[in-house]
């Protein structure tokens, strides 16, 4: 196991920002990603403290299935992360998320991409997450609400837009 920052993924602590994709492209995804915001800010010891606007693109590294919406949270919490993203997964599932085969489309993926500047290299839980620098869907949403924060080992997110300026994002009329 990798960590870096202190206990961080196990006792409790001071709140920690905490960044979390959201994605779906089965069922209403758009009504389903408001309800995962709401779900996300009764967590316990948590809040929303900012949501980006939601965001139509193409699926990646799959055909055939239908576009998804993707939006970003920041979240103050002092779960742990490991807790947090135990949580992540009883709200996919409460909304009807099954995991069929890899990369099958989803009623509601949620992923846990940035908890304060930590680097954590578990089984199940790795952050940052190891390809939310690859992805616009992620990217562009959380460039919309916290362009300044670092991805550790890889730089400002509002520097690394130009590295997926080829992949189709469009943000959704408020």
């Amino acid at each position: 196991m990798k960590r870096s920052g202190p206990g961080r993924t196990g006792a409790p602590h001071a709140p920690v920002r905490a960044f979390v994709a959201l994605g779906a492209n089965l069922g209403q995804s758009v009504a389903t990603l408001r309800t995962a915001f709401e779900a996300l800010d009764k967590l316990p010891d948590t809040h929303v403290v900012a949501r980006s606007a939601l965001y139509r693109t193409a699926p990646v590294g799959v055909r055939g299935q239908p576009d998804f919406f993707n939006a970003v949270a920041a979240l103050e919490t002092t779960l742990p992360a490991r807790t947090l993203l135990d949580a992540l997964f009883d709200i996919e599932a409460r909304l009807g998320r099954t995991r069929a085969y890899p990369q099958a489309p989803r009623t509601l993926d949620l992923d846990l991409l940035l908890y304060g500047d930590d680097c954590v290299d578990e089984p199940g839980l790795q952050i940052p997450h190891p390809r939310m620098h690859l992805r616009a869907f992620v990217l562009v949403p959380l460039a919309e609400i916290a362009p300044a924060a670092t991805i550790p080992g890889r730089g400002r997110v509002a520097d690394l837009l130009s590295e997926v300026r080829d992949q189709a994002v469009e943000r959704l009329p408020d």
